[in-house]
Order: C-alpha cells, then structure tokens, then sequence
C-alpha cells in the first residue's frame, strides 16, 4: 500500500517531501506522512464472526479498487491464534454478511454475482469448494440468520413487484405517486438442503428488525406500517413464533425501538430507544426492558450519561452486554439484568465497533480503531479481562506512515459548561509556534468525535503532515456526555453548539498553539449545517468547507427523507397551526447569511435525500449572489456519503486547495488517482 512512485507534492512548502518519496531505497524504509490516495486505500475489517468451536474466524475486508472506482468487499477466514489468513471469496463485485451455520461446517454470505440475478444468498463449504446460490428471487435478500438446527435460513426482502406494475414499467406508464410507491419488506425463510422458500409475514407493514431467539422457537422484530424512513415513530417491538405464528404487539409509544432481542428463557425482550422512560423523544439511546407478553417497559440503567450502541443477552440471561459511545471513547460493559454491577469491560483511547456476542463460547469478539489502527480484530473472555489480539492486519502501520498525536481537550463553553473535543498536532509541531487550525464538526449532530484512525474524509493525517492543527470539538448537541448536553437543540437548534465550537478555538489559541489568523472551517451533513452557522456568526475563518449542510430549516423540513428528529428542534412543524415560523427561521443559518465574507465552497451528492442538494444550491446562490468568493461541486449519483474513489480524491483535493490559497496564501498540487494496475498489485500485496 505504500506508492512512493506516484505520489505528487501536496504544496509548494511540501517540495522537501516529494524528494524525499523519490529518494533510495533505504530512506523509503523510514515512516512517511500519508496521502490522500493511502488513506482510501488502506482497507477496513468489520462483521467479526468466531466459529461455533471458536478455533476460527470470518471477517469482512474491504479494499480500494480503483478499477470499479469504489471499494470491493470480500469474506475472510483466519485461526482464532490469529494463524492462517485466508480469502474464502472472490467474485467481482465482492460479498458481505458472513454467517457460521450452526456444525460450523457452512458459511452463509450475500453476494451479487450476476446469476442468479441480483443479490441472493450463497453457501460455500467451511472445508473448501465452490459457492453455490441457495436462493434465485426476484427480491434482494438481507439481514441473514440461521435457525439453531441449521435447518433454516432466515430474511427480509421486498415484496415482488406485481404483473401489473411490471407491465406498466415496461410501456413506460411509470408515472408514480410520492413515497407511495414502496413495496412492504416482510420475513422469510429458506430451507438449506431443498432451496424451498417459506413465507413469515406478510401483509401492509414492514418487518424492519428482527432476531431470532437463542432456542429458534420465537422472534423478536419491530414492525412499521412502511419502510420509509420518517415513519421512525410509528415502529414497534413485536413477537411471534418462528414460523409467523402467535403474532402480538410488545410495544406502544410513540418513538422508535431498535435491536430487540428475547431473553435465553424468551421471557423478556431488551431494546433500545433514543428516549426516557416516560418515552419522550431525543434523548441518549437507552436499553429499555419489557416482558415479552407486553406491559410497560422500564429502562435499565437510567443514570448512565452515555449512549448505547447495541446490546445483548449473557448466555444465562442475567447480564446484558452492550457497547457505548463515552464521548471521545467507544467502549464495551456489561450489568446485571435488573440494572445492578455496573462493570465497564474494555479501557483506552479507542473505538469498539464490529462487536458480536458468542453466548456458546462466553466469548466477544470486535475491532477496536485506534489513533495508530484503523482496526484490527480482538477477543475477549464474556466477563473481561485482557483482549486477545487476533489479526494483525494493521501491525505494521506505524513503520510505513508518520501519524498525528491525538489527545483531548476541555474547555468551559460560554455558559460554563464544560465542553470536550480531539486535537491532532502537525507532525513537526514545535513547542511555542503557532500553526494554522483547520476545525472539523461531526454530523449527526447526535453523535461524537471520538479516538481513531484518520479518514479519508476528514484526512487530518494529511492536513497535520501540511502544518495544520486539527481540532473536533464535541460541542452542545453530541452524544456520550448525559441528557441535558445533548438536548440543548431541543427547543432551538443553534443555542450554545456554534459557541461551544467557537470557545474551543479560543482556548487553544489562549494555550499558544494556534495562530487565530489563519484558520479554516469544514464538516458534512450537521457538520455542514454547522460550517453554515459558523460562516454567519463570525468572519474568523480565511475558508470554509460546506459539505452537505442544511441552510434554510424551514425548506428542508420538507426537503429531506426525515422529519423525526428535527421536530423537536424547533417546536413543531412548519406547517402546523400557529407553527413556529420564527424559530425556523431565527436558526436558519440563510437568515443571517449577508453578513458572511468567509469564501467557502459546497459539496453536496446529486441524489442525496437526506440533505437534499437544494439546501446547497441555496446556499451557493445566496453566496454568490452577495459576491462571497464560492463554488458548488455536485457529484452526479452519490447519496449523502460519498462512496466512489474518485470523488473522495476530489473532495479532499478541492478542500485542501481552497484551504491553501485563503488561509496560508500558498498553491496546491492536486494528488492524482493511481492506475488501476498498480492499485490491484499493491492490494495483492496487503494481503
């Protein structure tokens, strides 16, 4: 993965670097700052499975692939010693969703292979052999569970399209009627010998989440009335027998549930909301408890300040694992099922993701990214102690590329609340100089910063290699730190977030480290609507970066795919009587926009629903229009997350150069894709 053949100089100031890359081969041997093009090219691990008998391991691997111009996905098996790495697939397009039958001798997976047509569900032999497909359905399956006795396979899928539908299609009479056109996602499953499909549900809802229980006679699924994502509320635990029967409704409220599960003895369901006991919305996502013959559910551990991730039953019932978002740490725990022994599983300046659950082996198995790993695969006995390591995939990133220092920092917002954010150092950072700062703002906003391995997106190995502080600030509204920080943005979006981002920066140039006239402001999605406040509340930042941001609240309420969440923003709804209009308005970042002078540009994907493009073009035009130095770059067929290669490059090529030439005055040397051949002998040789 190492390209010292192409990689270009990323500034003028860099010129020292780009001969060092060219140099002979024994200085190559040193540790070089990464590029953009490493970054997307350094894989990713994820969907940890240990075996049955636990002696091995299936993961997914993700690579860069700049041939299919996006990344290509496909199954791994390694010794639970972390011995004897091999890929189990290879199609074209890749796999996903690898699954041990119950012997340990089968492993289910999706892929899309061509033929059968589309997305179908294949078996191939633990012991070596072909795939074959054990479904040909007109549907894409997802969401794949074996039964206990290996018996059966389970899913969800669409319904088919009828006779009618197609025709129609096929004379091109496709006029459509909005958010009305969806077709209802209901249970299947499939027996593994015969290929023999049987139907679970059916009817006018959707089956969005289910889990079989640990003995295959129940299930635990939540129902909406449709898949679309603003009918969020209207979902509900369900339960029923394996095979459909019994159906009966767990709970009623009006928020959303996720991850269901039946207790081992199947006499309880946990779940988890983004709400309080009395089930009011936007809150921490909870675990909440419920008998599985319904009644009132209870919260598990109210006074916990963190938000919960996913979770699940011990192998006896009496604890309940789960992960947590801790702020600037993602971390593992475990309870007592009546909310008692609260013990945290897992320590360090980390991220625990991929996690799953072996009740069979009393085992966990995750990754775990870190500032120096973007994450390799760990076990862990079911009641702590030391993570084994068992790939070691990432070992040797620290001899191949210079990474930034991460550490936390803390501030008093303007309120004297206390606030926590990540900064990255320049790589060559000296005590007593002060070094321009570029300041990144998660999305979400329900969401943190926290402790990992540089992205693709957020590039920060890159900007600290090019003399650039770093800063992420956790500001009002981010998850992890208790109920009342998130919900600052109940009742008025932008109240103390954009301060909080703001008294950050002053504490670190208070602390010497930043150079307060050279600075840029960039984030996608709440990071972008954060971007667009920003540029209105102060004309401190040289540039900015506005990367799928909402500017008009009162437009996009009816513009994007969601609702839910933004509702108690502001109130109430736009349309409502007596709507509060003025409170839409007042956060609109579009309000205040004729006092912005930051030149800035704005990115946004040509389908995205979540933050439509208008909500750029707004911002763009109202830009251009008051003589604001700006660009719009739309990229054709991206939804809300970039995904193609080619357009990651860009983005980070078009931010970098607009970050240069406003705050440090200095040109930028575009980095180029590589060529796919060489691409596809440095992959082969990462493995």
């Amino acid at each position: 993965m190492v390209h010292l053949g192409r990689v270009l100089p990323v500034t003028v100031a860099a010129a020292s670097l780009a001969l060092a890359l060219t140099a002979p081969a024994a200085s190559a041997q040193q540790p070089r700052p990464m590029t953009i093009v490493d970054l997307i090219e350094i894989p990713s691990i994820r969907e940890p499975q240990l075996s049955p008998d636990g002696r091995q391991l299936l993961y997914v691997r993700s690579d860069a692939d700049w041939e299919k111009n996006r990344t290509v996905s496909h199954i791994w098996r390694v010794g639970a010693d972390g011995s004897g790495a091999v890929r189990l697939t290879n199609g074209p397009d890749g796999e996903r969703s690898p699954r041990w039958s119950p012997d340990g001798r089968t492993i289910a997976f999706l892929a899309d292979r061509g033929e059968p047509d589309g997305t179908e569900i294949w078996l191939i032999p633990n012991g070596g052999g072909e795939a074959r497909a054990l479904t040909a359905r007109e549907t894409s399956p997802s969401s794949i569970q074996w039964s206990p006795d290996g018996r059966w396979l389970y899913f969800l899928a669409e319904d088919p399209k009828s006779e009618e539908q197609k025709a129609r299609e096929k004379a091109r009479d496709d006029v459509y009627a909005f958010e009305e056109d969806y077709r209802q996602r209901h249970l299947w499953r499939v027996d593994v010998v015969t290929g023999r499909e049987e139907r679970i549900t059916g009817g006018d809802f959707s089956v969005l989440e289910y889990r079989l229980s640990r003995d295959g006679s129940r299930i635990a699924f939540e129902r909406g009335p449709t898949p679309l994502m603003d009918d969020l509320r209207e979902r509900e635990v369900w339960v029923m027998d394996a095979a459909g029967g019994g159906m009966r409704q767990v709970t009623d409220n009006d928020v959303p549930e996720y991850g269901p599960e039946l207790s081992p003895d199947n006499r309880r369901i946990l779940f988890r909301s983004d709400a309080n006991e009395a089930f009011e919305s936007y809150y921490n996502d909870k675990i909440f408890v419920v008998s599985a013959q319904g009644g009132r559910a209870h919260v598990l551990l109210p006074a916990l300040p963190y938000e919960i991730r996913e979770a699940t039953w011990s192998a006896d019932g009496d604890r309940v694992y789960f992960t947590a978002n801790t702020g600037v740490r993602l971390e593992l725990f475990r309870a007592d099922a009546d909310g008692g022994d609260l013990e945290q599983l897992t320590r360090g300046d980390h991220a625990v993701g991929s996690w799953s659950y072996a009740p069979s082996l009393e085992r966990h198995v995750f990754t775990i990214e870190t500032p120096t790993d973007p994450g390799d695969v760990w076990t862990l006995d079911a009641d702590g102690g030391e993570p084994e390591r068992i790939t070691t995939l990432f070992a040797d990133i620290t001899k191949r590329f210079r990474l930034p220092r991460q550490e936390v920092v803390r501030w008093k917002g303007e309120d004297g609340v206390e606030v926590e954010g990540l900064l990255f150092y320049p790589l060559d950072y000296r005590e007593g100089t002060r070094y321009p700062l570029v300041v990144q703002t998660h999305g979400g906003p329900a969401a943190s910063d926290k402790f990992g391995f540089p992205s693709s997106s957020s590039y920060e190995a890159v900007l600290t290699a090019m003399g650039y502080f770093v800063f992420k600030p956790n500001y009002r509204g981010s998850t992890g730190y208790g109920d009342d920080f998130l919900r600052d943005m109940v009742g008025g979006y932008f109240r103390q977030a954009h301060k909080d981002v703001m008294t950050g920066v002053d504490h670190l140039i208070a602390l010497g480290l930043v150079d307060g006239e050279r600075m840029a402001k960039m984030g996608w999605s709440g990071g972008g609507h954060m971007t667009n406040k920003i540029i209105t509340y102060t004309d401190r930042f040289k540039a900015a970066s506005s990367g799928a941001g909402a500017v008009n609240w009162v437009s996009m309420y009816a513009q994007s795919d969601v609702r839910y969440y933004r509702t108690p923003w502001f109130g109430g709804t736009p349309w409502q009587k007596n709507a509060p209009i003025d409170v839409y308005w007042e956060h609109s970042p579009l309000k205040d926009i004729a006092n912005v002078t930051t030149p800035t540009i704005v990115l946004v994907g040509e389908n995205d629903v979540r933050v439509p493009m208008a909500q750029s073009v707004e911002l763009y035009r109202a830009l251009k229009s008051n003589g604001v130095p700006t660009h719009l770059y739309v990229a054709p067929r991206e939804p809300h997350g970039w995904r193609e290669l080619r357009h990651r490059l860009f983005k980070a090529n078009v931010e970098l150069e607009w970050f240069e030439r406003w705050v440090r005055g200095r040109e930028y040397v575009w980095e180029r894709a590589p060529e796919p051949a060489a691409s596809e002998a440095v992959a082969a040789g990462g493995r």
